[in-house]
């Protein structure tokens, strides 16, 4: 232009240029040549930030403040101060900061729902954001946009999911009904009526079911097809103790529906299964009686069916008992189920032949059945007639039992008189007899039970009444009387056990008697019990009683035995010459050889007991001794003369057990030594 003005130059050629430049280009280009960001020096960060820290301490409550101070530290490359800044920030205000992101990401699932109707990882993570706000409204929506496209179950059921957790169980089932519309498959129809029966609509349930099978039909096809939906709804009746509507159930599906096609119902219907199974066991054993229990139990139908048919079978049991049990255990389930029905109990009471046999169990419970129906005089009478028809120790225990827990003593006195009438020899039944009197502190009643029961003869198990009856003597504090039992006891049994219980006794303090005790008691009012001290001197004469009858009846073991628990009391409660006189009296073992029925000689050990020796033998019996002095001189010698390592090897022979009688050197005094020894061993049958 001539006049200087300042136009626009015009375009004259308006076609597009051969090389086009994208978008994608132009931002690479952008960020080529974008200049590197400022990074301040150190001291002047410093600065910075501290005027940032005095802003925001001025201004806490303003978020522009936060947002530049930590948008200048991710600018200067400082990123995990900015994150702290920001994490800062939302301790002060986190809406502010979370409503422009909440809302970025709300529409960004807004557009990708849109978009991907048909991938459900991001709806969920758009309810999942909604539900995470507290937005139920919105998340609520969100589902109702995506059950436009009719999604899969899992869908449905998280929609369902959402609605529970906050309580509306309405609107849950309004989204059941509409999931049934779309997908009417029966798994959807029993996840519905099982909603209906946890939240307590029964009614509710049973329409859905019934709606159920009028969709399906009742044909063979479509019967086929529904089998879970009449498996669920007969198990829901089952649960809600309508049986016979389950039965109806089950009949009218398996009516349908043939076997070989209904499998599951069969399996999921104990009485249309396991009944034909057990039928078909009892039709050939009529006494298989774990049928009975199965039939009973796992039957499905009323018991009282199964346990009535079992007692036509009693009249052809064998007469042993043994075989008897578990027809008399089925009867005893069949009163437990019944409970309130007393002729089960009389009925099966009156099939058992008393007079072979019996069943104490059975009498118990049905006495134990009458204290729950709070009749006691019909119990007493039943174990009464019990005892006696077919009396029996455990029947007497129960009974007594029963008079015990009722504190009726009398009753109890008299039914242990009766209890040893029919077995005067039970040992036990006489303890528990003088217990009770004890208890009562009727101590002669006591004494004279205990007198009574000892004298009894035979006696099974003598020794566990002996053993009761001194300790009660005991306890009163009677030593005289405990040492006169023992003194009776000796007399009659000798047994080298009771000798030492006997010498034991008199050398243990026992409490004083219990006269002094009471008096004692109210007087001083003391919680330690005062003791009689023992006797160790009587003790001591006991135990050498025990030896001189044991000796007597030449019980060898039993001598030494004694002589072990004597030995052990003088170490403890005599002097060492008190311990070397029982020393002296323990045996020797030694050796001898005899002569097999075969011919072969064999080794017998036998023990040499020095009092034997010393009045069968007196000269054979003072070598002996001097040879076994001289052979424990020998070993302290050699114990005190060899060194280490000079000593006999392990296998080496050892020394025999008589060489010498003493340490004389003469030609002489060794002859008389072999002499002496080989008149020992021939006394003993050696050679």
């Amino acid at each position: 232009m001539q006049d200087g003005g300042h136009h626009a130059r015009s375009i004259k050629n308006r076609a597009p240029a051969a090389i086009q430049v994208t978008a994608e280009q132009l931002l690479r280009d952008a960020q080529e040549r974008q200049e590197s960001q400022f990074r301040a020096p150190k001291q002047l960060r410093g600065r910075k930030r501290e005027e940032f820290e005095k802003r925001i301490r001025q201004t806490r409550s303003n978020i522009k403040e936060w947002l530049q101070y930590a948008n200048w530290e991710a600018s200067q490359g400082e990123y995990a101060r900015s994150r702290s800044v920001f994490e800062r920030a939302l301790d002060v205000d986190p809406r502010s900061l979370k409503g422009r992101n909440v809302q970025h990401a709300r529409n960004l699932f807004d557009r990708a729902v849109t978009l991907l109707p048909r991938v459900d990882q991001l709806w969920y993570k758009y309810v999942y954001l909604e539900e995470l706000l507290q937005n139920v409204p919105g998340a609520r929506q969100v589902f109702e946009r995506w059950m436009q496209w009719e999604p899969d179950d899992k869908a449905w059921q998280a929609y369902i999911k959402m609605e529970t957790r906050y309580g509306e169980l309405d609107r849950a089932s309004t989204i059941y009904e509409r999931w049934i519309a779309v997908r009417p498959e029966p798994r959807n129809w029993v996840k519905w009526a099982k909603f209906e029966e946890d939240r307590t609509k029964l009614d509710k349930a049973r329409e859905v079911f019934q709606t159920a099978l009028e969709f399906f039909g009742d044909g063979e096809e479509e019967v086929e097809k529904a089998q879970a939906v009449f498996s669920a709804f007969a198990k829901m009746e089952t649960r809600l103790k309508e049986y016979e509507r389950a039965r109806v159930i089950y009949k009218f599906a398996l009516s349908r529906v043939p076997r070989t096609k209904s499998a599951a119902l069969y399996a999921h219907h104990r009485p249309g299964k396991r009944r034909i199974q057990y039928e078909d066991e009892l039709a050939q054993e009529g006494h298989n009686y774990d049928a009975w229990f199965d039939t009973r139990v796992g039957g499905g139908r009323i018991p009282r069916r199964g346990d009535e048919g079992a007692t036509l079978e009693e009249s052809r049991l064998p007469g042993q008992k043994r075989h008897w049990r578990r027809y008399i255990f089925l009867w005893l389930n069949y009163a437990l189920f019944e409970e309130i029905e007393t002729k089960v109990y009389t009925t099966a009471i009156r099939v058992v032949p008393h007079k072979q046999f019996t069943f104490a169990k059975l009498w118990l419970m049905f006495a134990n059945f009458e204290v729950r129906q709070l009749d006691l005089p019909a119990a007493r009478k039943i174990l009464g007639a019990a005892i006696g028809m077919c009396p029996k120790e455990a029947l007497f225990k129960g009974y007594i039992q029963l008079e015990l827990d009722l504190r009726e003593f009398d009753r109890v006195r008299t039914l242990y008189e009766k209890y040893i009438e029919f077995d005067p020899s039970n040992s036990s039944a006489w303890v528990k007899y003088a217990e009770l009197e004890s208890q009562l502190e009727d101590f002669s009643r006591t004494r004279a039970i205990f007198e009574l029961g000892v004298t009894q003869q035979p006696l099974a198990m003598p020794e566990v009444l002996w053993k009761a009856y001194i300790d009660f003597e005991v306890e009163e504090g009677n030593r005289e009387g405990a040492r006169a039992l023992y003194e009776r006891l000796v007399a009659i049994s000798g047994h080298w056990k009771v000798w030492i219980a006997y010498a034991e006794f008199e050398a243990a303090p026992i409490p004083v008697a219990r006269e002094l005790r009471e008096e004692r008691e109210e007087e001083e009012e003391e919680e330690e019990t005062e003791m009689a001290p023992g006797d160790v001197e009587r003790a001591r004469r006991v135990f050498e009683r025990g030896y001189a009858d044991l000796r007597k009846q030449g019980l060898k073991d039993e001598r030494a035995a004694l002589l072990e628990v004597w030995k052990t009391f003088e170490e403890k409660n005599g002097t060492p010459e008190d311990v070397q006189q029982v020393q002296s009296k323990i045996p020797i073992v030694s050796a001898r050889r005899v002569k097999a029925n075969d011919g072969q000689e064999e080794l017998v050990w036998d023990m040499v007991f020095p009092d034997d020796e010393r009045e069968s033998n007196p000269t054979s019996f003072q070598f002996l001794q001097m040879a076994h002095q001289w052979k424990k001189k020998q070993a302290e010698k050699a114990k005190t003369s060899q060194p280490e390592g000079a000593l006999q090897s392990p296998g080496a022979p050892s020394a025999p057990s008589f060489t010498r009688a003493s340490a004389a050197t003469t030609q002489e005094q060794d002859t008389d030594m072999r002499d002496a020894s080989s008149d020992v061993a021939s006394s003993h049958g050696g050679d």
